[in-house]
């Protein structure tokens, strides 16, 4: 079953750096309207490209390292990752084509 997973600091390098899929994080906090806007196009792309691409989410305000480390200055911030390293990234909550089209650029 498709699924959107939780990581944290500690489990950044090995879920997302280390997966054989691409994966696209989403930097996001509870307090953050925005990305409560955008979590309901998160699950339905997690299902969508089930197998292709994994969905992840990291809370900013529980894990600091990883945002500070790639960057994320606002939220929800949404980078996905390939072989390891950054390769793409979007600010804010984008409509779902934006998100689908970052897929298909780095995952196809």
């Amino acid at each position: 079953m498709a699924g959107i997973i939780n990581v944290t600091d500690d489990q950044f390098e090995s879920a997302v750096l280390g997966s054989d899929t691409p994966v696209i994080v989403d930097f996001w906090a509870p307090w953050c309207g925005p990305c409560k806007a955008i979590a309901p196009v998160l699950e339905e792309l997690a299902g969508e490209y089930d197998g292709k691409v994994t969905i992840a989410k990291i809370n900013v305000d529980d894990n600091p390292q990883t945002p500070s480390k790639f960057g994320v200055r606002g939220i929800p911030t949404l980078i996905m990752f390939k072989g390891g390293e950054a390769v793409d990234q979007v600010v804010g909550a984008v409509p779902k084509s934006q998100l689908v089209a970052m897929i298909d650029r780095n995952a196809g």
